[in-house]
C-alpha cells in the first residue's frame, strides 16, 4: 500500500500574529485625546524654553554690542560734570584721588570729552574699576578675579565637608540619622541667599575679624564662607546620590574580601561615584559664580585684584546687580556691564560643556 506525503505548507508564509503586536496595532489605531494633549504639552514646553533662551542671549548681546560702536564710546560724564562745576576759580575733585580740575573756561574747553577720553573694546581689559570717576575707568579684569577667587576659595571650604558628608549619610550613618540629615540639608537649600549674605554681613563677618584680626571687616575669605554654606547643599546632595547608585555587588564584594568599611568607603565607593561627584563640584563652582546677593552683602565691594583672600573683593554678577539701576540707558556703563553677562553666560556654557565632555566622555568611559 503506498502512500503520498501531502504537501501541507501554506502557499504565503505565515503571519506572526502575536499579542503584544497585535495589542501595539490596536493601540496605534485608538485616538487617545489625552495623551495626544500631553505630548503636545511637552512639546510645546520644549519648544518655548528653548525659545526663550535663544531670546534671552539674542537680548544681551544686542545691548552689550554698542561697545563695539565707535562713536557712542565716549564716556558722558566727563561733559556732564565739568559743565555742572564751572564757576569761580576753584579747585574741584571728582571720584579719582589723582584728577583735580580747576572751574574755568579754559579747563572746560581743554576737557572736551572728544579729547579727553575715548572709549573702546580694549579698555574693558584694563586693570581698574571706576566707572564713576571724571576719567572714567572700565577694566573688568579686578571683577573676573574676584568671581574666581570667592568662587575657589567657597569650593575649597564646601566640598570637602559635603563629599564626606555625603560619605558619611551614605555609608555609615543610620537610618534615623539619615532621616534626619537630609531634610536639614534640603532647608538649607531652600534658605533664600540674600537672607545668607545678611547673616554673613551681620554675624560671620564680625566673628572672622574677632578671631583672625583681620583689617577688613567684608572681605574674600567672609563671603566664600558665606558661599560655601550657599553650595554645600548642591555638592552633597549630588554627590549622595552618585554614591547611593555604586552597585551594591562592589560593597559586598569588598566586605566579603575583609576590608573594613571605611576602606570600602574611601577606596572602592568613591572611585565609583567619581563622576557624579565631578558633576557636583561643577554645578557647585557655577553656583558660586552667578551667586549675586551673597558676595554683594558680604565680600566689601572693593574692585582690588589680588591674591590676598583678606582683602575686599567685587564680582561681576555683584557688579551688575549693584549698578544696572543706577546707569544711563545706552550707554558705555550700560553696554560694558551687558557684556559682563556675556562673560557670566561663557563660563557656565564651558562649565556645563566640561561637564558634558569629562564626566561623560572620559570618566564614565574609564569606569565602564
Amino acid at each position: 500500500m503506498n502512500l503520498q506525503t501531502v504537501d501541507t505548507t501554506p502557499m504565503h508564509p505565515a503571519v506572526n500574529t502575536s499579542p503584544s503586536e497585535n495589542f501595539a496595532d490596536i493601540r496605534k489605531k485608538q485616538f487617545r485625546p489625552a495623551e495626544f494633549i500631553i505630548e503636545q504639552g511637552i512639546r510645546f514646553t520644549a519648544f518655548f524654553s528653548l525659545a526663550f533662551i535663544l531670546l534671552i542671549f539674542v537680548f544681551v548681546f544686542r545691548e552689550a554690542s554698542s561697545i563695539f560702536s565707535p562713536e557712542k564710546n565716549v564716556a558722558p560724564l566727563v561733559k556732564e560734570e565739568v559743565q555742572t562745576y564751572t564757576g569761580d576759580n576753584e579747585v574741584q575733585s571728582y571720584g579719582d584721588e589723582n584728577i583735580t580740575v580747576l572751574s574755568s573756561p579754559d579747563n572746560e574747553a581743554a576737557l572736551k570729552p572728544s579729547d579727553t577720553q575715548k572709549l573702546s573694546i580694549r579698555n574693558i581689559f584694563d586693570k581698574v574699576w571706576q566707572p564713576t570717576s571724571v576719567f572714567a575707568k572700565f577694566g573688568i579684569w579686578p571683577l573676573f578675579a574676584g568671581s574666581l577667587k570667592v568662587a575657589f576659595l567657597s569650593l575649597l571650604i564646601s566640598a570637602p565637608v559635603a563629599i564626606f558628608a555625603a560619605i558619611y549619610t551614605s555609608s555609615f550613618a543610620s537610618k534615623h540619622i539619615k532621616e534626619i540629615v537630609k531634610p536639614v540639608v534640603e532647608i538649607l537649600a531652600g534658605f533664600p541667599s540674600v537672607v545668607i549674605g545678611f547673616i554673613a554681613l551681620i554675624v560671620f563677618a564680625s566673628v572672622l575679624q574677632s578671631i583672625f584680626g583681620l583689617q577688613y571687616r567684608l572681605n574674600a575669605f567672609t563671603g566664600s564662607v558665606a558661599m560655601a554654606i550657599a553650595i554645600i547643599p548642591v555638592i552633597f546632595t549630588l554627590s549622595e546620590d552618585a554614591l547611593n547608585s555604586v552597585p551594591r555587588s562592589y560593597i559586598d564584594a569588598s566586605l566579603a574580601l575583609g576590608s573594613e568599611r571605611w576602606e570600602t568607603a574611601i577606596l572602592v565607593v568613591l572611585p565609583a561615584a567619581v563622576p557624579g561627584i565631578f558633576a557636583a563640584i561643577l554645578l557647585g563652582i557655577g553656583r558660586a559664580i552667578g551667586e549675586t546677593m551673597i558676595v554683594l552683602m558680604a565680600t566689601g565691594n572693593a574692585a582690588f585684584a589680588s591674591f590676598n583672600p583678606f582683602e575686599p573683593v567685587r564680582t561681576m554678577s555683584a557688579t551688575i546687580g549693584a549698578e544696572m539701576a543706577e546707569v544711563v540707558f545706552g550707554d558705555f556703563h550700560y553696554s560694558v556691564l551687558f557684556f559682563i553677562g556675556i562673560i557670566l553666560f561663557a563660563i557656565s556654557f564651558l562649565i556645563n560643556l566640561t561637564a558634558e565632555t569629562v564626566v561623560r566622555n572620559l570618566v564614565m568611559r574609564q569606569f565602564k
